[in-house]
């Protein structure tokens, strides 16, 4: 079969065309997949806030039970020092509040950089009644 002067090269504007599509693709799978592991690990440290707080509750209930009880600052300054390098920069910004009559609030907070839009601070609150 032979080729007029119209249709020569017009292979290769289709392979050129289809190289564009599959790289396109490509690129978007690359962004999902990006997306996917930001996720994970912003997951990942909101699972370690939470088991940070109730570290800080149980803390909280052990101390009903000591004789003498420790202070809530002991508490809070034991408890950091558990926790420190297990959340970046928790260690400075988690607190540990009473709020009145029994009631506690716990806070964890931690840089959060690899997601962009936010200002890098993430706060877990926790709040518990404590009855004696």
């Amino acid at each position: 079969m032979l080729l007029t002067p119209k249709q020569a090269g017009f292979s290769l504007l289709e392979v050129l065309i289809a190289v564009l599509v599959i790289a396109i693709g490509l690129l978007g799978m690359a962004a999902l997949q990006l997306k996917t592991v930001q996720n994970s690990h912003s997951a990942f440290q909101r699972t370690l806030a939470s088991i940070v707080a109730m570290d800080a509750a149980e803390r909280l209930w052990i101390n009903l039970g000591d004789t003498p009880a420790k202070t809530a600052a002991t508490i809070q300054s034991e408890w950091l020092t558990n926790w420190t390098g297990v959340l970046p920069a928790a260690a400075t910004a988690s607190s540990i509040e009473n709020v009145g009559s029994g009631k506690w609030r716990i806070s964890v907070r931690w840089q959060e950089n690899r997601i962009a839009g936010t200002n890098g601070v993430e706060t877990f609150v926790y709040e518990m009644d404590l009855y004696p």
